[in-house]
């Protein structure tokens, strides 16, 4: 593969990429805005599909061991009788490994060790790009510029490549906003991930390596709420209130300090991922919500399969129309289910909301099987 590439973007995207790339002998330089990497307190679920992907670059078995294999998942109502289980051991049997959770941070830990510090600059923000028959030039808030054979946006949601070439697609905004915090299991000594479905909001719990839990709570509000973002943990803990255990007790051993908020958004699918030179991978060319669990599962999808394009190309730019080919319709389908999980989940009005339990409670088996292994069947 003739010409250089680079990235922008240092997330899982990016990374991921590198050393996909990398392991099928393609160099890349990767450029960063933030001055140094690191990763918000969270916690990331990495399904079966994830873990296939990962396997194939040769790192599946660093992750797994940074991580936790968890039994099951599931689905609560606020009394706390099961809505739906989903049994791990038993998907793992059929599709591989899967609901593998790992802290955000050492799963950014792993992808760097793999990856040579001198290919990573980091303070680097873009904020514009001219994009020439040859290639792309790549212009810094600091002054500084790069000439790239090839781009790789990799830089977000809010990325400043998509915002250049498609600058009509904006995150939308999923009409709830969360919070997350990463504390201490062994006051409850969770083993299962699991969400709790209430008129007053949402509830997980995903315990984590090393006896920590990551959990996250959805309460519907408009966005960029002012009351919202100042609530505290007490706020929480009252508007929680009513639900069962541990959820009340989660969020009275969380301090202030370790909260973090946000509104949730995605990204309306667009039609292109790939421009000439310029490829859009990860969540600046799909950003989900996270009720699928695959926003970092698609990401790493990303890199196998752009992996796969660019050594069966001779150039880089079939390479990059026949990697959006191969992502478009799967990514799109992703966001689209994902967002009406989102939705369904999120319901306040009582009748809606016991339909739907009573609906998810009577679903065979075989039917969420066959939605699961629409998301773990894989084309590499």
């Amino acid at each position: 593969m003739k010409g250089t590439f680079t990235i922008v973007g240092a997330g899982i995207a990016g990374l991921t990429t590198a050393i996909a790339l990398k392991q099928r002998g393609i160099d890349t330089v990767i450029f960063e805005a933030a001055p140094e990497i690191k990763s918000i307190g969270a916690g990331v679920a990495l399904a079966a599909n994830a873990i296939k992907a990962l396997q194939k670059i040769g790192i599946a078995g660093d992750v797994i061991k940074a991580g936790s294999l968890l039994p099951s998942f599931t689905i609560y109502d606020a009394n706390g009788k099961i809505i739906n289980t989903t049994d791990s051991t038993s998907l793992g049997e059929k599709y591989g490994l899967d609901n593998l959770t790992i802290h955000r941070a050492a799963l950014h830990e792993v992808l760097l060790s793999k990856i040579n510090p001198k290919h990573i600059h980091t303070g680097k923000r873009l904020t514009d790009i001219e994009q020439k028959e040859d290639c792309v030039v790549l212009y810094f808030e600091d002054g500084s510029m790069h000439t790239a054979g090839y781009l790789i946006a990799a830089d977000g949601i809010h990325s400043a490549v998509r915002q250049k070439i498609l600058p009509a697609a904006i995150p939308r905004y999923a009409g709830y906003t969360c919070w997350r915090a990463v504390i201490d299991n062994r006051l409850f000594n969770l083993n299962e991930t699991s969400e709790t479905w209430g008129r007053r909001g949402r509830f997980g719990l995903v315990p984590l390596k090393e006896n920590k839990l990551y959990w996250f709570a959805c309460i519907n509000a408009p966005q960029e709420d002012k009351r919202m973002k100042y609530f505290t943990t007490g706020d929480l803990y009252r508007h929680f209130a009513n639900f069962h255990y541990p959820v009340p007790q989660v969020l009275n051993a969380t301090q202030n300090e370790q909260l973090v908020w946000n509104d949730i958004i995605d990204l309306k699918p667009v039609s292109r991922y790939a421009f000439g030179n310029i490829l859009l991978i990860g969540d600046a060319a799909h950003a989900t919500t996270p009720n699928l669990g695959q926003g970092a599962c698609q990401a790493i999808e990303d890199a196998v399969i752009l992996a796969d394009e660019l050594v069966q190309h001779a150039d880089a730019v079939p390479a990059f129309r026949n990697f959006e080919k191969r992502r478009i319709k799967r990514t799109h389908d992703i966001v689209n289910v994902s967002w009406k999980i989102g939705k369904m989940a999120q319901l306040e009005n009582p009748f809606l909301a016991g339909v739907r339990n009573f609906i998810l409670r009577s679903l065979p088996a075989k039917v969420n099987e066959r939605q699961l292994r629409k998301l773990y069947e894989v084309d590499f």
